[in-house]
């Protein structure tokens, strides 16, 4: 039992580094493509028309170097969370099975369907997960309205 429980915490870990990989790779090529475009813009005639259209690829490629250390930031800080244990109440790399929904507590990414079961993945510093911290099994906690109780770890 407690074998299966680590696995699917390591399952469910993995499932957030992939879709984190997938957004650093997209957020990479989308600022590849800002700075690509700055610097094809061609000087016409209309120096500021010119100037306008650098600026704007230039804080394109700006957002998205700041999405993109995000990403990392949050790709680490999963990194950094251990699965191996199966936790006695709510924790960074803690699986919480309450009243009809499932959390995993992990990185921010919101519910997903992993296995074919959804799962709320949430930031050790979100106020939902840090109100988790302060329960235990049978406690119940607010979720979008709905009162929940905890049922397992």
């Amino acid at each position: 039992m407690m074998e299966e429980k680590i696995a699917h915490k390591l399952s469910l870990k993995n499932h957030c580094e992939q879709i984190i990989l997938q957004r650093i790779a997209i957020t990479q090529r989308a600022m590849d493509e800002a700075q690509a475009a700055a610097n094809q813009e061609g000087k016409s005639s209309a120096g500021d028309k010119y100037e306008t259209a650098r600026a704007m690829s230039h804080l394109e490629k700006d957002m998205h170097a700041r999405q993109l250390v995000a990403h990392q930031e949050s790709l680490h800080a999963l990194r950094t969370i251990n699965v191996q244990v199966i936790y006695n109440a709510p924790a960074a790399g803690a699986f919480v099975r309450a009243t009809t929904t499932n959390f995993f507590i992990s990185t921010g990414l919101g519910k997903q369907v992993v296995n074919g079961e959804p799962v709320v993945f949430l930031s050790p510093t979100s106020p939902l997960a840090q109100q988790l911290l302060r329960k235990k099994v049978g406690d119940e906690f607010d979720f979008k309205g709905k009162e929940k109780i905890i049922e397992t770890y």
